[in-house]
This record gives structure tokens, sequence and C-alpha cells, in this order.
């Protein structure tokens, strides 16, 4: 009989973390993404808690639960991973495998960058790897989007803050419907940008029916994990956009470092990560990216809300990969 999902906190670099744990056996940690928290992963605990593995999703820094640093360099890439480690170590583990989504995924595969002696094997969802790029990626955003793309419009200190803020209802069921494979937009959705003269908030359509795949249950549940914050209540998750220059430059010296660990990857073909520039092409390459890549699936008519969207198929694609990897130690 599989063990029920338990909540505690985790001190981990003097941050306070909010994690749910489920299962015995290796462990496996679960990253979320904007502006989600361990919720979004509520499909995966029981079936890799069922096939023998120690299931653990944390409200990674400044989400939800979890302690909010006030200041903003305290949620760099490198702070990010050293809580990925910290917290394997505040488990009494010495390896995990890392699983990633969206803002998850960068953090998944940077880790795995910098410690593949404690990272098993690594799998990102909706957001491949990356490689570091000759100059400062908001500059590269600014020309490729505009001055309105979203990445952009959230540098400024609580002014998106204050938008995502002011209904969090709306704020979730307007970005997790229309970032997903059933948003009515494009083919697929297009990168978010914010047109001159208006806000973030003006782009958060309403929603008057919710997909199949998200109730209203689960809107709740979210909004109920933000709740108690005020108008801050994303200011922590704002601050990892906020680094995005800085972890360019943080990064400088593993530049054209490899990520050599067993790996996996799955997105979605109507992801509107796959908007960016460049991105169809990373993802098609990612056997050189990748060198121990397992398998890249792309699951047709899913969104960016990858393992929330298609349970199913990424908890298959998670434990074939997961029986895949050698025996650790």
């Amino acid at each position: 009989m599989t063990s029920a999902m338990e909540h505690r906190f985790v001190e981990v670099n003097g941050v306070r973390l909010h994690i749910a744990e489920q299962g015995r056996g290796p462990l496996v940690l679960l990253l979320h993404g904007f502006p989600e928290c361990w919720y979004s992963w509520r499909h995966q605990f029981a079936p890799l808690a069922a096939a023998g593995y120690r299931v653990v999703a944390p409200d990674q820094r400044g989400y939800a639960r979890s302690e909010r640093p006030e200041d903003v360099g305290a949620y760099s890439l490198l702070h990010l991973t050293g809580d990925v480690i910290g917290l394997v170590h505040a488990l009494g583990e010495e390896r995990a495998v890392v699983v990633g989504h969206d803002w998850g995924a960068p953090v998944a595969w940077t880790t795995a960058l910098l410690r593949p002696d404690v990272v098993r094997g690594v799998a990102g969802l909706s957001v491949p790897p990356v490689p570091r790029g000759g100059s400062r990626p908001l500059a590269k955003m600014r020309e490729a989007h505009g001055a309105g793309f979203y990445q952009l419009y959230m540098q400024e200190p609580g002014v998106a803050d204050a938008e995502l803020a002011a209904d969090p209802a709306k704020t979730f069921r307007s970005l997790l419907v229309g970032a997903s494979g059933d948003s009515p937009a494009s083919d697929p959705p297009r990168a978010w940008v914010v047109r001159e003269g208006r806000t973030l908030r003006d782009t958060l359509v309403e929603v008057k029916e919710l997909p199949g795949w998200l109730t209203e249950e689960d809107v709740d549940v979210f909004v109920r994990e933000y709740a108690g914050h005020g108008d801050r209540a994303f200011t922590g998750a704002l601050n990892w956009y906020r680094n995005i220059d800085r972890n360019w430059e943080l990064l400088a010296p593993f530049q054209g470092r490899g990520i050599d660990v067993p790996a996996l990857f799955v997105g979605g073909d109507r992801d509107t990560v796959r908007a960016f520039p460049g991105m169809d092409r990373l993802i098609a390459s990612l056997d050189r990216t990748l060198p121990g890549l397992h398998r890249s699936l792309i699951l047709p008519g899913c969104g960016h809300w990858t393992q929330q969207e298609r349970p199913d198929e990424v908890n298959a694609a998670l434990l074939d990969f997961l029986a895949h990897l050698p025996a650790d130690g």
C-alpha cells in the first residue's frame, strides 16, 4: 500500500522551504515553474510512489508557502540549484533524479550541469536546456519580441507584482488556460507580449469555461497556496525573472560545459515556449546537447502545462526513464 502524501518544512541554505512528499525508495525531486507550486505535480505523486520512488515536490524559494527572501539577488540560478543540492542532503540522501517544468526545468538542467555527482538523471518538461549565449539575454529578447515581451515587462519591481496579485483567481485561470493546448490562440500560442500603453493585467483574458484537465477546485488550491501575501503574492516568483541577465553572468565559467547525466525531455507541440526564436531547433538537436538523452517526446495537442494537461503520458515517460537509469551506488 502506497503511503499518504505528507507536508512539512525543511530549512535549506537559510531558507524555509515547504515540501510535499510521498513514497519510499530512490529520491525523485519535482520542481515546478511559474506561477505554480507543489500542486502542479498532483498527478505524479501516487504513480511514482507506487512504483517504488520517494517523491518530493518543494515550493521553490519565493513561491507559495516557502520563504521569500527580500533581496532580488537571492533568486539567481546558483541560489536555486543550491537549494536543490541542499534539499537532497536535508532529506538524508546523497543522490536524486531531478525533474523540472517551466522555470523548474532550467533549475534541473543547471543542477545536472554543475553537480553530476548528485544528479542521477535529469528530466525537463516544456523547456529544453538552452546553452549560454554570447550576449545578455534581455537584450536578445528585446530584439526578438520588442519591449513588451513579458519577461522584460516583469523586470520593474512592484509593477507586474501588483497586477497579478490584484485578482489571483483570474491570474491562475487566465495563465493556465491561455498557455495550454486548449488555448484559442495560434498553433502554438504566441509568446506573451504586452502592447504599448497596456498592462500585463490587460492581457489576462476572461476564461468562461475550464478545460477537462483543470477544475475549479484546482484553481482554488493554487489561490489558497498564494494567499496571505497581498500585492506581493507573486513577487518572489517574479524575482526569478529579474535575475536572467545575472544568471548569464554567473554561469560564464561553465560556458561550453555539457550535461552528461542520463536525460529526458517532454514537451507539447502547442507549447508557447516553441514560439521563442530558435527553440524548435534546440529541441530537434537535443541528442547533441544531451549525450545521455534517453528520449525526447513531443505530445500532440499539449500546451505548456505538460504534466497537468497530459499526466498519463508524462507519468509513463518518467517511469520508463527511471526504470532505465543505472542502479545507484
